[in-house]
């Protein structure tokens, strides 16, 4: 069996069981939508309008949020499972490549589905050309944080502590994501390009496949 489809076949297994157990959209979405409305409840008097801080307040969710939805499927994951995977000679970078197409997917509809709550939430003022902007912002911070999760979730394979060292790991190494994907919509609405953004998307996105591709052999065998 190919690369291609060993990966189409691991990220078809963790979308069924996500499927199954459903975590995602009956646990994890609605608390996100709440944290937003928190955060609308929560603003001082000083702000005005509240539409000011909406996209702010969408990328902090989705990011935080996002982190819980990409590792669970890692950091749920048994030795058993690990060692069952092994036996079936499946390519270490097949199954990285899988769990984050995964992940892509799953994260993707979670924050499509939390940039409508954000503007039915705070109605902010968007600029003309916001949506194709911020949806390919969307698709580039997905691919990155899914990847970004499944090589935490390897790095801290093993460990007594992983639920909470997984998110550690992650958190200074998504600035660059934060960064890019949250800057997308603020230079549309000041008149100024998205280029060097969107090419801090997708060079941080290359970054994290090369690496996790590379390294998907090594943590597997260091794991064992």
């Amino acid at each position: 069996m190919s690369l291609w489809r060993q990966s189409l076949e691991v990220s078809r297994v963790d979308l069924l069981v996500e499927r199954r157990l459903g975590d995602t959209y009956r646990i994890v979405l609605p608390f996100a939508v709440v944290a937003m409305m928190i955060f609308s409840l929560a603003l001082p008097s000083s702000v005005t309008d509240i539409g000011d801080v909406g996209v702010a307040v969408f990328w902090a969710v989705a990011i935080l949020y996002g982190m819980q939805v990409a590792l669970r499927t890692s950091l749920t994951e048994t030795q058993q499972r690990r060692d069952t995977v092994m036996l079936l000679g499946l390519d270490p970078a097949a199954r990285f490549a899988g769990r984050s197409m995964a992940a892509f997917v799953l994260l993707s509809a979670f924050m499509g589905i939390l940039l409508v709550a954000m503007i039915l939430l705070f109605s902010p003022e968007l600029p003309r050309g916001w949506l194709i902007a911020t949806l390919g912002a969307i698709l580039l911070a997905s691919a990155g944080l899914a990847m970004l999760a499944v090589l935490a979730g390897e790095v801290s394979a093993g460990l007594r502590n992983r639920s909470t060292l997984a998110p550690l790991i992650i958190a200074p190494l998504v600035v660059p994501l934060v960064i890019g994907a949250s800057q997308v919509l603020e230079s549309i609405a000041r008149g100024d390009g998205i280029l060097v953004w969107i090419l801090l998307l997708i060079t941080a996105d290359l970054a994290l496949l090369t690496v996790g591709v590379g390294l998907a052999k090594p943590l597997e065998e260091a794991s064992r």
